[in-house]
C-alpha cells in the first residue's frame, strides 16, 4: 500500500479549523478506500511564532517540506501584523524557494450552487482554469524606498519578467488546455501600457503557442478580461496571466462562481523537484476565527487537488462527489446559507463518503 507524507501548516485565523475539518475527511477517504495512506506532520508556522521568536518559520524550513510529498497549508495572516511581513514571512518565502511557479485555481460551480451571473444557470457556462504565474512579475520583491519620512519620499517596485519564467508558465497553461475537452487559452496581458514586460510576455506567448497547434488560443488585456469574464463566460477555458493580474483575476472568478469560500488553489512545482502546496484562497478571516463557522469546502476541495497531483485521481474524484453531493444538499455553513458548523460539515462529507 503505498503511503504519502503530508506537511500541514494550518497557521493563522481560520485556517487550523478548516485544515483541522479536512484532515477528518482524509481520514475517513483512506479507511474507506484502503488503497493508500496519508502520514502527517504538523507546523506550527505562523504568526504566534512569529510573535514568539521573529520569524514565521525556521530558516531550514524549505529543506524541511522537501522531506514530504506535498503539503496543506490554511492561511496566514493576523491584525496586528502588518500583511507584507505575514506574507513575505511565510508563503512567499516558500513559494520562490520551492520553484512553485505555477498557480492553478479551478473555478466551476458546485452543485447546489448558483453564480452570481444572473444569465449563467447550466454548470457548464462557467468552468475554468485560472493558471497565474507565481514566483515572479510584480511579485519579486524588487524595489525600495529612498528618502522616508519626507515629503518627497519615493517608493518603488519593480515587476521582473524573465524569458524562461514567462516560457515555462505558459507552457504549462497550454499544456492544461491541451488536457481539457475545449482546448482553449486565453492569454492575459497589459501590453499596450506596460511595453517592455508585458509585451516579452506577449512574443513569448507567440512562441510557445507555435508548439501546440491543437489549442485554440488568443489575448486579451486585462481590463477587458474583467468584462469578459462577466459578460461573456463562456469563450473561456483555461486563462493565464501575470502575478498580479491572476491574483485579482482570480478572486473576482471565485465570487462570480458562487463564493470565495469555495475556491481551491494549488502551488505547483510542475518539475516534480520540489512539494507541491494547497490552499484555499479565502485567507485567515479573524472575524469568525473561533466560532465553528468557517467554511473547509475550499480546503476539502484543495486536498481534492493534492490528490490528484500525487496520483490518487480515483481517490481525488471520491472526495469531489461526496463533497459535492454534500454541498447540493444544502449541508453547509452560513455563508452559503447553510446552518451547519465547519466540524459538522466534514462529519458530512465523511459519512457521505463511508456510504458511497
Amino acid at each position: 500500500m503505498k503511503k504519502y507524507s503530508i506537511a500541514l501548516i494550518p497557521g493563522d485565523g481560520i485556517g487550523p479549523e478548516v485544515v483541522g475539518a479536512t484532515v477528518e475527511v482524509l481520514h475517513a477517504l483512506t479507511r474507506r478506500l484502503q488503497t493508500f495512506e496519508l502520514a502527517f506532520e504538523e507546523f506550527d508556522w505562523g504568526t504566534e511564532r512569529y510573535k514568539r521568536v521573529g520569524a514565521y518559520m525556521p530558516d531550514d524550513g524549505c529543506d524541511r517540506l522537501r522531506g514530504h510529498d506535498a503539503a496543506l497549508f490554511g492561511a496566514v495572516g493576523a491584525p496586528d501584523v502588518p500583511d507584507h511581513i505575514s506574507l513575505w514571512g511565510l508563503l512567499l518565502g516558500l513559494r520562490g524557494p520551492l520553484q512553485l511557479f505555477a498557480n492553478v485555481r479551478p473555478v466551476r460551480m458546485l452543485p447546489g450552487m448558483q453564480s452570481r451571473l444572473r444569465d449563467v444557470a447550466d454548470p457548464a457556462d462557467l468552468d475554468w482554469v485560472l493558471v497565474r504565474e507565481n514566483s515572479e512579475g510584480e511579485y519579486s520583491g524588487q524595489g525600495g524606498r529612498t528618502h522616508v519620512g519626507q515629503p518627497h519620499e519615493a517608493a518603488t517596485e519593480v515587476a521582473i519578467y524573465t524569458r524562461a519564467g514567462v516560457a515555462r508558465i505558459l507552457r504549462f497553461a497550454f499544456e492544461t488546455a491541451r488536457a481539457r475537452s475545449r482546448k482553449r487559452l486565453t492569454v492575459v496581458t497589459k501590453s499596450n501600457s506596460l511595453r517592455h514586460g508585458l509585451v516579452l510576455w506577449d512574443e513569448v506567448a507567440a512562441e510557445v503557442a507555435a508548439e501546440f497547434p491543437d489549442v485554440a488560443w488568443d489575448k486579451e488585456l486585462v481590463d477587458a478580461m474583467t468584462v469578459r469574464m462577466v459578460a461573456r463566460p463562456r469563450t473561456l477555458d483555461v486563462v493565464v496571466g501575470t502575478n498580479l493580474h491572476m491574483d485579482i483575476l482570480s478572486d473576482l472568478a471565485a465570487a462570480l462562481a458562487g463564493s470565495i469560500g469555495l475556491a481551491p488553489s494549488s502551488n505547483l512545482d510542475p518539475t516534480r523537484a520540489n512539494p507541491s502546496l494547497f490552499e484555499p484562497v479565502h485567507g485567515s478571516a479573524f472575524d469568525i476565527t473561533g466560532k465553528g463557522v468557517a467554511n473547509p469546502v475550499a480546503t476539502i476541495w484543495s486536498a481534492a487537488e493534492m490528490l490528484k497531483w500525487i496520483g490518487e485521481e480515483d481517490a481525488a474524484a471520491h472526495l469531489m462527489r461526496s463533497l459535492e453531493t454534500v454541498v447540493s444538499r444544502g449541508e453547509t455553513t452560513p455563508d452559503l446559507g447553510g446552518s451547519l458548523s465547519t466540524n459538522q460539515v466534514a462529519r458530512a462529507v465523511s459519512h457521505e463518503i463511508a456510504n458511497t
